[in-house]
């Protein structure tokens, strides 16, 4: 059973019945259920293939002559090379007689071994045969998302714009993973669904993994700090299977790991002792489009101070409670929930939580339908006359309004003190003084278990719940 990805399925649907040719490509990060989505959307196929890692050229072509002869292909010889492999191919589809013929190739990253020329075999089998047929329709896919996007997407040879259409699969929301924790049987509030969330985001796989027989603190256990658990080592394998030189990207998440509210591609650059060259630009790009960091601008700064902030669940976790430590209790997760360390985790995990959800946000204000712009703020200011402010999520809107974002997590709900009432006060003077902004400004509060009532209170125009994150 699919959760969620109805627009996906739309998308491929609308491709194989389009009655031309298409040529799709679907991507997206580790265990984010691509070949999944593609095989339940279509069940069989006319060709389907799978690359195998880490071998060379002539294994990758033996494994692919198998597949030929397994799906209706007389001949069984290896081919000499991918022209002769995509010749085969064309043969067995011509076959096949009238109708759809649907071509799955999947994991093509990892048949595009050194010096095979897999790119240009397939520029070939597209351009030159399967583009000008009405009945065929090429899905590639893969997890190697700086692959897909430099060989396939932003291609500037012979694939340029051949894409009829591309799908990239994003984690799920907090309502699909609830959708998928209900599917598979398990018992869980949403306290219990978002502690998930701030740990492992919206990964279908990681969820798939937990076990309905003992409890959700035991599970993160099993998965995280038991010997050999099964995602206790995922964040070298998550790397290495998305960007081939991983090196680079590690080193811009791991500087952006240790800053709170991001980086200019400046203060990126000198973190990590790099230049700003095009291999730098490609990496933040790729990050940015494996929803691994946001990127967004400040109001009055150059483009080229755009700000670059970690928010991807997983790794904020990893960094936190499992990188370079060595003699991790098996139970840590169970004996460390009321620990400060938690506690404060828990505040800053629930703020990406909410950057991630702003659809949930804008539609519980009523401005699903109003254009936006969304970003965070900060003045550091003087210290004596200048007061500075910090704000994580402003949405600047056409409506002239602008909500100033607070996320607070706690147990019950948040009680705004006189102190804390001061503060929120003098963030929106500062924002107001600052931008020079003409729109009316609206304190508004992302808190899970809403607002205690009492006087401050009065002073917020907006709140949002944990139930309103979870609404679609």
């Amino acid at each position: 059973m699919i959760i969620g990805r109805e627009e996906e399925i739309a998308k491929l649907n609308s491709a194989a019945n389009s009655g031309k040719a298409e040529f799709v490509a679907v991507y997206g990060r580790r265990r984010i259920g691509k070949t999944f989505l593609i095989r339940q959307t279509f069940g069989r196929f006319s060709f389907e293939h799978t690359g195998i890692r880490k071998r060379g050229t002539a294994k990758q072509l033996e494994e692919f002559a198998k597949s030929l002869a397994a799906q209706g292909y007389p001949r069984c010889k290896r081919p000499v090379d991918w022209y002769e492999a995509f010749d085969f191919l064309k043969e067995l589809l011509v076959g096949k007689g009238e109708g759809r013929k649907i071509v799955f190739l999947d994991e093509c990253p990892w048949m595009d071994t050194p010096k095979s020329d897999f790119v240009g075999a397939l520029d070939h089998f597209w351009n030159g045969w399967a583009s000008a047929r009405s009945d065929i329709m090429l899905i590639i896919c893969g997890s190697a998302t700086s692959w897909v996007i430099e060989k396939i997407v932003d291609d500037y040879g012979g694939l340029h714009n051949r894409l009829t259409r591309q799908i990239y699969l994003r984690p799920f929301t907090l309502s699909e993973c609830e959708a998928l924790v209900r599917a598979n049987g398990h018992v869980m509030n949403r306290d219990q669904i978002l502690e998930g969330y701030m740990i492992m985001g919206g990964v279908p796989y990681y969820w798939d993994l937990l076990r309905k027989d003992i409890g959700f603190a035991q599970n993160i256990d099993a998965l995280f700090f038991a010997a050999h658990g099964e995602l206790s080592e995922e964040f070298d394998h998550l790397f290495l299977s998305l960007f081939r030189k991983p090196k680079l990207y590690i080193s811009i998440i791991r500087a952006l790991g240790t800053r709170k509210c991001g980086m200019t591609r400046n203060e990126i650059i000198a973190a990590i002792g790099a230049t700003g060259n095009g291999m730098l630009t490609r990496a933040l790009k790729e990050l940015a489009q494996c929803d691994f960091i946001r990127v967004y601008a400040e109001p009055g700064r150059r483009k080229r101070d755009l700000i670059y902030q970690l928010i991807d669940n997983y790794v904020l976790f990893y960094f936190r409670f499992i990188d370079g430590q060595t003699n991790l209790m098996p139970n840590f997760w169970s004996v460390s929930q009321t620990t400060q360390a938690v506690r404060v985790w828990c505040g800053l995990a629930f703020e990406r939580v909410a950057l991630q959800h702003v659809a949930a946000i804008k539609r519980k204000l009523g401005i699903s339908g109003v254009v936006t712009r969304t970003y965070g703020w900060r003045f550091q200011g003087d210290g004596e006359t200048n007061a500075g402010a910090q704000i994580d999520l402003v949405i600047d809107r056409d409506d002239k309004v602008v909500n100033l974002c607070e996320m607070k997590y706690t147990a019950g709900p948040f009680s705004i003190t006189d102190e804390y009432d001061r503060r929120l006060k003098v963030k929106r003077e500062v924002y107001a003084e600052q931008t020079g902004t003409k729109s009316a400004i609206h304190l508004t509060m992302v808190s899970a278990h809403g607002l205690k009532a009492n006087a401050n209170a009065f002073d917020v125009q907006s709140v949002i719940t944990l139930d309103d994150l979870f609404r679609e």
